[in-house]
């Protein structure tokens, strides 16, 4: 018996589009509406992984772990 290996793309290419209305962003993928999130200030909320995020000076960012789905 032979392992077989999964083939991947090989260009794994994303789409994501984000449309912003006010505080309020609606996130788009190929198969349609992906999720939506909150945006106040440096202080952001996303509601797929329901985390919070807070933009640090310079590049960083401190963002909490969210509820997980199983």
């Amino acid at each position: 018996m032979a392992d077989t290996i999964p083939e991947e793309d090989p260009l794994p290419i994303l789409f994501r589009k984000a449309f912003r209305i006010g505080p309020l962003m609606l996130n788009f993928t190929p198969k349609g509406f992906s999720s939506w999130g909150l945006k106040i200030g440096r202080w952001s909320w996303n509601s797929r992984t329901r985390a919070h995020r807070y933009d640090l000076p310079g590049p960083f960012s401190w963002r909490s772990k969210g509820k997980r789905s199983s």
